[in-house]
C-alpha cells in the first residue's frame, strides 16, 4: 500500500470514527495579551502537555506509527474501545511532521500543539483543514480547529526545517522508499469522503426535496474541499514571509469554502422541519457526549480559562511565564547575533509584541457551541478571519523589521529556528 493511500486512509478513518473529543479545547501554548491572557496561556500549555502526554508519545515507537496507519488508536484497542480519531491524527501528524525533522531522528519537535498534533507538517500548514471544518460546522466539535494560533504563527516565524529538510517534502518521489511523505500528500490528507450525507441521511430521513438539497450540499462541500487542497505549496517556502504567505492562501481558502457551503446549507437546514433538525443536532451531541463522559476532568486547566479568575498575582505563574517569553523571545542574544542597530532592534520589539498579541486574540479557552449549523459556520468563520488578520498584522511587522535588513542579517534570522531545535 503506497504512502499516499495510507495517509488517504487515515483521514478517512478520522471521519467515520465513533468516538469525537468534547468541544472543550484544550488551552493553546502562548504568553501576552494582557496579564489574564498572559497567565492562562501559559499555565493552559503546562498543564494542557501533561494532561495529553499519551498523543505526545504516540511518536516514540514504530508500535504507535503501525497503528496510526491502521486506523487505530492503541490505548482504545487495548481496552475495547472505539479508536479516538484526536489521538490517531496527533499520530499521523506527528509521524509526517517529525520524518524530515532532523531526520526523523526526534520524539517530538517544539512546534507541537498541546494535543500533540502538528499544524505545520514541512511546508503545509494546516493539513486537515477540511476535516476540521466539517467537525466544526455539522458536529459543533471545534476541538482542532480551536488549537490553531500564536504556536502556528510563531513556527511560521522562526521554522523547526532546515533549508534541505523542507525542500524533502516536495521533491521527487522517484526514490522507493523514502520516508518523508510529499507535500500533496499531506494536503490530500483529509477525508475521501466529503460531508457524511448517508449518516445525516439516515438521521433525518429527507423526503425528496430534501434529498435534493442536501445532495446540492454536499456537492458544494466536495467543492470546498478542492479548493482547500489547491492552496497547497508546490515549493518549500525559503522565508518567514513566505512561510506567513502560505498560512495566508490556506486561510483565505478555508474562509472562501465557508462562504460556498453557507447558502446550500441554509437551503437544506431551511427544509427541515424541528423534528428533523433535532435529529441532526443529535449527530453530534451524541459523539460529543459518550467521549465527554469518559474524559478525565481537569479542574486546573478549567480554572485557567475561568474568566473570573485573576492570575496576577500567582508568582509561581508569572515565573513561569517570563521564563517561557525568555525561551521564545531571546530579544537580547537576537540582536547580537544579527548585529541590530537601534531601529532594527525597536523593529524586532515590535514584531515580537504583535505575534505576542495573537495570543488573546486566538484564545483556545473553550467558548459555547453554537446550537444551529449555520451559527456555527459564522463562528468558524469569524475565528477565521481573526487569525487571518492576526497573520496579516505579523506579516506587515515582519516587512518593516527586514526592510533595511542586510541579506546576511536576513539569513542570520531564518536560522534562529533551526538551531532552536539542533
Amino acid at each position: 500500500m503506497s504512502g499516499r493511500t495510507k495517509l488517504a486512509l487515515a483521514g478517512a478513518a478520522i471521519m467515520i470514527a465513533t468516538v469525537l473529543l468534547p468541544v472543550k479545547a484544550e488551552a493553546q501554548f502562548g504568553f501576552r495579551g494582557g496579564p489574564l491572557g498572559v497567565a492562562r496561556f501559559a499555565v493552559g500549555h503546562m498543564l494542557g502537555m501533561s494532561r495529553l502526554r499519551h498523543s505526545r508519545m504516540a511518536v516514540r515507537g514504530s508500535r504507535y506509527r503501525s497503528a496510526a496507519l491502521r486506523s487505530q488508536d492503541p490505548r482504545g484497542a487495548e481496552r475495547g474501545q472505539p479508536a479516538n480519531p484526536y489521538v490517531l491524527r496527533a499520530a499521523l501528524t506527528a509521524q509526517a511532521a517529525l520524518a524530515g525533522w532532523h531526520g526523523g531522528r526526534r520524539p517530538q519537535g517544539w512546534w507541537r500543539h498541546p494535543d500533540g498534533s502538528y499544524g505545520w507538517v514541512g511546508p503545509v500548514f494546516w493539513p486537515f483543514a477540511h476535516d476540521d471544518l466539517t467537525n466544526a460546522v455539522v458536529l459543533g466539535d471545534a476541538t482542532s480547529l480551536s488549537l490553531y494560533g500564536y504556536g502556528d504563527i510563531y513556527a511560521a516565524l522562526f521554522a523547526p526545517y532546515a533549508a534541505t529538510e523542507l525542500a524533502a517534502y516536495t521533491a521527487s518521489q522517484g526514490r522507493r522508499g523514502r520516508r518523508v511523505p510529499a507535500a500533496e500528500t499531506l494536503c490530500e490528507a483529509s477525508d475521501t469522503g466529503g460531508l457524511p450525507v448517508e449518516r445525516i441521511a439516515e438521521a433525518v430521513a429527507p423526503n425528496e426535496l430534501q434529498r435534493t438539497a442536501l445532495d446540492e450540499l454536499a456537492s458544494a462541500w466536495n467543492a470546498a474541499r478542492d479548493s482547500i487542497r489547491a492552496a497547497c505549496p508546490a515549493q518549500a517556502p525559503a522565508t518567514a514571509a513566505d512561510r506567513l504567505g502560505l498560512m495566508r492562501e490556506r486561510l483565505e481558502a478555508m474562509i472562501k469554502a465557508i462562504d460556498a457551503v453557507a447558502p446550500p446549507l441554509a437551503k437544506f437546514t431551511g427544509l427541515l422541519d424541528d423534528d428533523q433538525k433535532a435529529k441532526f443536532e443529535a449527530l453530534g451531541q451524541s459523539r460529543r457526549a459518550a467521549l465527554a463522559a469518559v474524559q478525565r476532568k481537569d479542574a486546573k486547566a478549567s480554572r485557567a480559562c475561568d474568566p473570573d479568575s485573576d492570575p496576577r498575582y500567582d508568582e509561581k505563574l508569572q515565573r513561569q511565564y517570563e521564563q517561557l517569553v525568555q525561551q521564545q523571545w531571546p530579544a537580547n542574544d537576537i540582536a547580537t547575533t544579527l548585529r541590530l542597530d537601534d531601529t532594527a532592534r525597536a523593529r524586532f520589539e515590535v514584531l515580537q509584541d504583535t505575534a505576542l498579541r495573537t495570543m488573546q486574540t486566538l484564545s483556545a479557552c473553550p467558548s459555547q457551541t453554537p446550537e444551529t449549523p449555520q451559527a456555527r459556520l459564522t463562528a468558524v468563520k469569524a475565528r477565521l478571519q481573526t487569525m487571518l488578520q492576526a497573520v496579516n498584522g505579523v506579516a506587515d511587522a515582519l516587512d518593516d523589521f527586514e526592510a533595511d535588513l542586510t541579506d546576511e542579517q536576513k539569513a542570520g534570522f531564518e536560522a534562529i529556528g533551526p538551531k532552536r531545535g539542533a
